[in-house]
Formats: structure tokens, sequence, C-alpha cells
């Protein structure tokens, strides 16, 4: 039986979970789950108080009008503080950097960790935005749907993942 004290769920049964998120999504706010238009919401929102034009323009407005966008940014803040609840109740630590990460790539200290992070980041979200939605929005609403371009952008995501596992990794 899961429990929230566990220390890892099974990869099935948190698919599960996740999968059924999508009937309350659905039904209550009209809209599937994905995480990458929120951050669209939230920057039109940053720059309009700069600039209100902002608001008019074709791409932020489609972003700021709807009240689906500000659910999707509410499951965003939501999937952090689930996180951290979550290793708290389980009590778990992950180690400061695992060996893998520091072979793989020679940075070393907070300030390094964070850029790297910070700018892979970045860089997975502006190819989410050019795909039209990032990996849950693809791969969990999309491919639930049976949307084609969903399944496609999916597997390509893998071959491109895979891709790259095999330059780093050099096999």
């Amino acid at each position: 039986m899961l429990s929230l004290t566990d220390k890892a769920w099974s990869p099935y049964a948190a698919g599960v979970v996740i999968g059924l998120l999508q009937i309350p999504a659905f039904l209550l706010a009209d809209t599937a789950l994905g995480a990458s238009s929120s951050f669209v919401s939230v920057a039109g929102y940053v720059a309009s108080v700069f600039d209100p034009a902002v608001r008019d323009m074709d791409y932020f407005a489609k972003y700021m009008t709807s009240t689906k966008y500000a659910w999707q940014s509410a499951l965003v803040v939501g999937i952090a503080l689930g996180a951290l609840i979550s290793t708290r109740l389980a009590k778990t630590r992950r180690p400061r950097m695992s060996p893998l990460w520091r072979a793989a790539l020679p940075v070393s200290g907070f300030g390094g960790r964070a850029a790297m992070a910070f700018a892979g980041g970045f860089v997975m979200l502006f190819g989410a935005r050019m795909a039209g939605g990032c990996t849950s929005g693809h791969g969990i609403s999309g491919v639930g749907q049976l949307a084609v371009g969903s399944i496609l952008t999916i597997v390509a995501m893998f071959v491109g993942g895979i891709a790259v596992a095999m330059m780093y990794r050099k096999v």
C-alpha cells in the first residue's frame, strides 16, 4: 500500500496517480496537465509591470487572459511544494553532489551547480515552448488523448535524450 512516508513510490503507481489527475484537470479547470505555459503567464505578468503594452501582444495575451494558465501556475507551485513535503515526510535527503553529476560535469560548489541548473532549465523551457508544450503536457496529457503531435514529440524527446546521453557517455 502506498504511504506518504515511503522513501520512493513504484513508478507504475506514481504513473497511475498522475494519470488520474487528468480527470479533475479536465472536469474542474478545463485544461490538461502541463507546466511550461505557466512560465509564459508569469513572464507576461512581470513584463507588463514594466511595460503595459505586453498585455496586448498576441503571444502573452493568450496566456494572461485565461484562468487555465493560472491553474497551471498553481500546479507548478504545488509540484515544488509537494516535492519538499515528500522529502520531509519520508525523511530523505539527497547527497550534496552525486558521483554521476561530479563525473559528468566538472563544476564545484553551489554557484556552479546553480548556474548549470539555470542554464539547463532555460534551454529545456525554450525547447518546450518551441514544441508547444512540455514533457508533462505532451507525455501525460497529449499521449493520454492519443494526440499524434504529442506522440511524435515524445518519441523525438526520447531519441534526442538518448543521442545526447550517448555523446556524453561516448557509447
